[in-house]
């Protein structure tokens, strides 16, 4: 008689199993783990794969190895990296089998351990600390009106440079730099700082070569951000305003957790903002009829925005730990494999996307991963959304409504853990 059939002892009150009933459940679903896991293949190795290749351009490696696998062991990178959008589904709903608390983690490593490196009870004790500082209420009566601000001065300041001036760096980068500012409560630092820090931590959290150089500076801007808010939590104490600092100055939170989740929004709110305004920007300036059409329905700057995010994934991977012995995609992965959730190639899945590799504000709605998904889903979201699509796209495009690439000089998009415009020269007028 199989164990199936003796009639259950659960306790009355919880439906608890016995603990021999508990025990013999327990190994009857580690058997079946097992045979699920031999039936599994071994991850093929994607040795052909190179970090300078992927900082240049990843959607062709991305592409042949989703039609390969949908998981690949990565040597370049020490990692499996995940590429299709199922199995990368699956692994930001599961947070049991698939953990975000990384052993040897980069990001820890540069930033701390920030609440996107827990899992839940500690996450949600983080991110609850975070109060509604980014919720779309705050945004919309408190921030809405100070990034209008800044918009108009940066925007201002690219008029001023004139034709020629870098999209990026003479207006996205200080616009969402001075944003994030305010919105953190570094009263004591600048828009010069916030790219400053932000770039050295991204760059440690994506440092998968190891280089020497990168690691000195990410360490120096740790120490820069831990001296700033140092500064701010007792003034902020005092003088409380609607910034995070002065929410997380009244909370009873460990002060390496306050340090590690600031870098960590550092790190990824500027970065987002800035990268999908300069890369919507340029995909709608190279599709003259998608331009068109959003000029003329104010509410495509937000299908606009999605769509971007979908093409290009700001924050294009983020590392997962397996937790026990199982099966991704039909592929084993031992307890204790380094994951990289490669959304970049996910968002480009052609089981989920059609024509994926194209730009089209026009395609079916569907949800894309470029904000995550569970309980890790960004918290900036709402601001990004903001920030670009609400304020900054529709003013760039009343401002300047003959912006155009400039054809005389050359235009640059790189990366693969972070990817976005380093250099966007445009004319007007």
């Amino acid at each position: 008689m199989s164990h199936s059939a003796v009639p259950a002892a659960t306790c009355p009150f919880t439906g608890a199993s016995t603990p021999t009933e508990t025990a013999a459940a327990a190994g009857e679903a580690a058997a079946a783990a097992a045979t699920t896991f031999d039936a599994g293949i071994e991850a093929p190795v994607a040795d052909w794969v190179t970090i300078p290749d992927l900082h240049e351009n990843p959607f062709p490696i991305y592409q042949r190895m989703r039609e390969e696998s949908p998981v690949h062991w990565v040597p370049a990178v020490n990692r499996y990296m995940v590429t299709s959008y199922a199995a990368c589904h699956e692994i930001e709903q599961d947070e049991a089998r698939f953990s975000a608390n990384e052993h040897n983690s980069l990001m820890k490593r540069s930033m701390g351990h920030s609440m996107l490196r827990k899992d839940n009870p500690e996450h949600q004790v983080d991110r609850d600390a975070y109060g509604s500082t980014l919720r779309p209420g705050t945004i919309k009566k408190h921030w809405n009106a100070i990034f209008e601000a800044n918009n108009e001065k940066y925007l201002s300041e690219l008029l001023a440079k004139g034709p020629g001036a870098d999209f990026v760096w003479d207006y996205a980068a200080p616009y969402t730099g001075e944003n994030l500012r305010l919105i953190m409560g570094f009263h004591n630092a600048t828009q010069q700082d916030m790219q400053r820090w932000s770039q050295t931590l991204i760059d440690g959290t994506g440092n998968y070569a190891d280089d020497p150089e990168v690691w000195a500076k990410a360490k120096a801007s740790s120490d820069e951000v831990d001296a700033a808010i140092d500064e701010m939590l007792p003034h902020l104490a005092k003088n409380p305003d609607q910034s995070l600092l002065s929410g997380l100055a009244s909370m009873p939170i460990p002060l390496e957790a306050i340090r590690a989740n600031l870098k960590m929004t550092i790190g990824g709110g500027l970065n987002e903002p800035r990268d999908v305004l300069a890369t919507t920007v340029w995909a709608l300036l190279n599709n003259p009829e998608q331009l068109a059409a959003v000029k003329a329905d104010p509410k495509l700057h937000a299908v606009a925005f999605e769509e971007s995010v979908r093409w290009v994934a700001p924050i294009g991977m983020y590392p997962r730990e397996t937790t026990t012995d199982l099966v991704l995609g039909g592929v084993r992965l031992p307890k204790g494999a380094r994951l990289g959730v490669v959304l970049g190639a996910a968002n480009r899945d052609p089981e989920v996307f059609e024509d994926p590799e194209t730009f089209n504000i026009f395609r079916p709605k569907k949800p894309h991963l470029g904000f995550g998904g569970g309980v890790h889903f960004c918290a900036g979201t709402w601001i990004a959304r903001a920030q670009v699509a609400q304020i900054a796209m529709p003013s760039v495009f009343e401002k300047l409504p003959n912006l155009r690439l400039d054809p005389s000089a050359e235009t640059v998009d790189a990366g693969w853990v972070f990817r976005g415009m380093t250099k966007m020269p445009v004319l007007w007028g």
